[in-house]
């Protein structure tokens, strides 16, 4: 069975034997450290208990206790073995796997650069090529809205609307902005190739983007790339100013029609976003259902990442890894409004500045040129060194966005996206479906 024991820092009693005693604090113990997590067991004798406290920033979170008889999925009574229990003198250590450490496995690493690999239409085919890199584009959650197929040499890009997240993105804004983030990584891969691209959106019966090749000179633009390197980087960064040529660099690759890009640098109007972002992300954090469809795309491991190939990998975040029935319970007790909102405070505090996507209609045609337009913007900050990060709640929170949008002086236009920008050490990034797995 399992048995969850929550208690302050040190201040713990955690059950250590199949009888249920309690143990008290200063008893005789097995104790080892791996990383944030303590392996803990009883003194000389291991026949049917493992113990293993969970920390986080050096607090102790709880005690997990697990009886051999029936133990988690992954964990059965045959891998408690040698293997993966470890006797010392005056150690226990749960490891091989049993249980995940923090931080990636290799396995990850590997699928990684397998999928963020460079390719080319010999490899398979056009199409193949087009779509893999189409692919790697962001979006919203990592749930890849979208399908591809070719007709003679018209590429369509249609949304997945089983991929929508309806909790945080009622109208699909987001997830049409995610094609248009696929359209402009497909017209880039097609410029590298010698094809010249015009996209359109449709709107008939079915909803496409369709892009029309044509014959036209090589040309491997630097935004091409950067898209092996680009990610989105949620850790904090280390609050460098970026230069005004950069800045310029940034305000010239993000030219797409029908949607410009406000860039916010100056400390006192970071500060006023960060408020309406604090506030906006307690509305979500507080809604039972915006929790529940997070936490369905959340990958708890890399295992879990590798199977699905989509959702929110925890170490792409920087948090620990850890294996699905114990993430999903330190989740529920760690996810809440204080915590995020300290997070995200650190994270805007640390960030050079705000680069916030307005379109000029608030139609799905124009959501897709927001989406066309971040993605520019994401790929020329990639390639001066730099990193970004969406913090889109006050677009999200529909009380929200008039506020900002009263901030930025824009009128009635509709505020987009929201990117912070800066510097900072490179994360692992997010893995995809296989290209056959997204075409028609």
């Amino acid at each position: 069975m399992l048995k969850l024991l929550q208690g302050p820092d040190l201040l713990i009693q955690p059950t250590l034997y199949g009888s249920n005693a309690e143990v008290p604090i200063g008893s005789l113990f097995e104790c080892h450290s791996i990383g944030n997590v303590v392996t803990l067991g009883p003194y000389q004798s291991f026949h049917s208990t493992i113990g293993i406290l969970i920390w986080v920033n050096k607090r102790l979170i709880f005690f997990v206790k697990l009886s051999s008889g029936i133990l988690p999925n992954g964990l059965s009574d045959g891998m408690t073995t040698r293997r993966n229990i470890i006797l010392g003198a005056g150690a226990t250590a749960l490891a091989g796997t049993a249980f995940y450490a923090v931080g990636r496995s290799p396995s990850y690493d590997e699928a990684e650069q397998i999928l963020w690999n460079a390719k080319s239409p010999a490899d398979n085919s056009e199409l193949n090529y087009l779509v893999h890199y189409a692919t790697l584009a962001a979006n919203s959650h990592n749930t890849q809205p979208w399908r591809f197929g070719q007709s003679g040499n018209r590429i369509f890009i249609k949304p997945d609307l089983n991929k929508s997240t309806p909790v945080v993105d009622p109208d699909n804004h987001h997830l049409y902005a995610s094609l248009g983030c696929a359209c402009e990584n497909l017209s880039l891969a097609a410029a590298a190739e010698g094809k010249s691209t015009s996209a359109n959106f449709i709107s008939d019966d079915e909803d496409q983007i369709e892009i029309d090749l044509a014959a036209g000179p090589a040309s491997r633009n630097p935004l091409f790339e950067a898209i092996l390197e680009r990610r989105c980087t949620r850790s904090e960064y280390d609050g460098r100013p970026v230069s005004a040529d950069d800045m310029k660099s940034l305000e010239q690759a993000v030219s797409i029609e029908g949607c410009r890009v406000l860039l916010i640098s100056d400390k006192q109007k970071m500060v006023q976003i960060l408020e309406l972002i604090i506030a906006a992300n307690t509305a979500q954090v507080e809604d039972p259902e915006f929790v529940a469809e997070l936490k369905s795309w959340l990958r708890f491991n890399a295992a879990s990442a590798i199977e699905t190939g989509d959702g929110l990998y925890a170490a792409c975040s920087g948090n620990p890894t850890l294996p699905t029935w114990l993430g999903g319970p330190i989740f529920d007790m760690l996810f809440s409004a204080k915590s995020e909102n300290e997070k995200c405070t650190k994270q805007v505090r640390s960030s050079s500045g705000f680069a916030i996507f307005v379109s000029e209609k608030n139609d799905k045609k124009h959501w897709i040129q927001a989406g066309r337009s971040y993605q520019r913007f994401a790929l020329q900050a990639t390639a001066l060194g730099m990193k970004h990060a969406f913090l889109n709640q006050p677009v999200e929170v529909s009380s929200s966005r008039p506020k900002l949008a009263q901030m930025l002086a824009i009128g009635d236009q509709r505020p987009d996206l929201v990117v912070r920008y800066g510097f900072a050490p490179p994360m692992p990034r997010s893995l995809r479906r296989p290209v056959l797995d997204v075409m028609v």
